[in-house]
């Protein structure tokens, strides 16, 4: 019990006793970050303190929710979908498809494979087949009373008729057709907003984390120039003129 109230510590803007692996050190926030979590919290601890996954995706979010307001002007609700999954660390990808395909009435199913079969070389062979049959049939085999002789009336009406069918069908397909490629296209916007926002705040987090650790390296040169200078000074029979300060790159 002991142990875990060690390793636990409090989220300065929820309040909350987390495990230290579920919180992140205020020193590795950006500072425009930072500063709007101190614009809501101002007894957050700048220098200690420590703030919870939750918390900092929520204020990631709300930063890059502004960041694009000041570029883009308003956002539109896809955008703001977006940055709702960056904020619950989301996924955005999802199988369009599929989904489009599920939703599909009995109709629509109908008219793709209308479509499909009527832009295929089997419709046109088979059609074919059938409209020389018709013609030998009238012309060949039942030559004395034919049920449709030439100029085959009742085969033009009949390819009419197939065609004012078709047609509608056919369109209600395209039209499905373009239905699914908008949402694809959406999604794909989504996708990518999501990876330019993500990769953005990757480069931002690397400047801060190179800035923090060249911060670093400074103060312990300064550190290791200091303890030179002291061991310089307790060397005995070296004048304050002959000593020299070693380089902290040595």
């Amino acid at each position: 019990m002991e142990q875990a109230d060690k390793t636990e510590r409090v989220c300065g803007v929820c309040g909350q006793h987390l495990p230290a692996e579920a919180l992140v050190p205020v020193s590795f926030v950006r500072e425009p970050v930072a500063a709007l979590i101190r614009a809501d919290h101002p007894d957050w601890d700048s220098s200690h303190g420590f703030v919870c996954r939750a918390d900092l995706n929520r204020y990631r979010s709300r930063y890059v929710e502004q960041m694009m307001e000041a570029e883009r002007g308003e956002l539109t609700d896809v955008e703001r979908e977006v940055l709702a999954k960056i904020e619950k660390a989301e996924l955005v990808t999802r199988n369009v498809d599929a989904e489009f395909d599920t939703r599909l009435s009995l109709g629509e199913r109908v008219a793709d494979r209308v479509a499909t079969f009527g832009g295929s070389w089997r419709f046109i062979f088979v059609f074919g087949a059938v409209l020389v049959a018709w013609i030998l049939l009238n012309v060949i085999v039942l030559v004395r009373r034919p049920p449709d002789p030439y100029p085959f009336i009742l085969l033009n009406l009949v390819l009419s008729c197939l065609a004012a069918i078709q047609a509608p069908v056919i369109m209600m397909s395209q039209n499905r057709q373009e239905s699914k490629d908008r949402v694809r296209s959406e999604h794909d916007y989504k996708v990518n907003l999501k990876a330019e926002l993500e990769i953005r705040s990757l480069h931002e987090k690397m400047d801060h984390l190179m800035l923090k650790q060249w911060q670093r390296l400074l103060e312990i040169q300064e550190m290791q120039l200091d303890l030179m200078r002291e061991l310089s000074d307790r060397e005995p029979g070296v004048s304050p003129t002959e000593r020299t300060v070693p380089n902290g790159n040595s």
